[in-house]
C-alpha cells in the first residue's frame, strides 16, 4: 500500500502542476502555438473535459479504482506531451513559456511524469504484472466500501 500512497501523491503533484501550466498556457495564448481558431473561447471549452478527467481520476484513485490508474497513465503521457511540443517550440525560438516560473513548470512536468511513469510500473509489477488493474476495484476486503 505504500506504493500506492506515494503514487496517488504523484499523481495529485502532476495534475497540480499540469493545471498551473494550464493558467499559464491561457496567459500565453496557447491555442496560437496549435493554430486553433475560436481563440481564448474554444481553449477554455478544451479544458472543460481536461478538468473533468483529472478531478475524476483523483476520485477513482481515491477509492481505489481500477479506473484511476488508467487515469494516469493518459495524465503521464499528458505531461510527456507538454514537455516535448514546449520544448520544440522553444528550441524553434518561440517567445512563449519564456518566464523562468513557465520554464520550471515545464521541467517539473518532466520530472513528475517520469516519476509517476514509474511508480505505475512499481504498482504493476507489485500486483504481478496485472495490466494496471483494468476494471479491477483495488480495494481489499478488510477495506471495505
Amino acid at each position: 500500500m505504500k506504493s500506492r500512497s506515494f503514487h496517488d501523491g504523484l499523481y495529485l503533484a502532476n495534475a497540480t502542476i499540469l493545471l498551473t501550466h494550464q493558467i499559464d498556457a491561457a496567459y500565453w495564448h496557447e491555442w496560437t502555438l496549435f493554430g486553433m481558431p475560436g481563440g481564448v473561447q474554444l481553449f477554455l471549452l478544451l479544458n472543460l473535459p481536461i478538468l473533468f478527467l483529472i478531478l475524476h481520476g483523483t476520485k477513482a484513485l481515491a477509492l481505489g479504482l481500477g479506473s484511476g490508474l488508467v487515469i494516469s497513465w493518459v495524465l503521464v503521457c499528458c505531461g510527456l506531451f507538454a514537455f516535448g511540443f514546449h520544448s520544440f517550440h522553444l528550441l524553434r525560438g518561440d517567445e512563449a513559456f519564456i518566464l523562468p516560473v513557465s520554464l520550471g513548470l515545464l521541467a517539473t512536468i518532466l520530472v513528475l511524469s517520469v516519476a509517476q511513469a514509474a511508480s505505475l510500473l512499481v504498482l504493476r509489477r507489485e500486483s504481478g504484472g496485472v495490466a494496471s488493474g483494468l476494471g479491477q476495484d483495488q480495494r481489499t476486503c478488510s477495506e471495505g466500501p
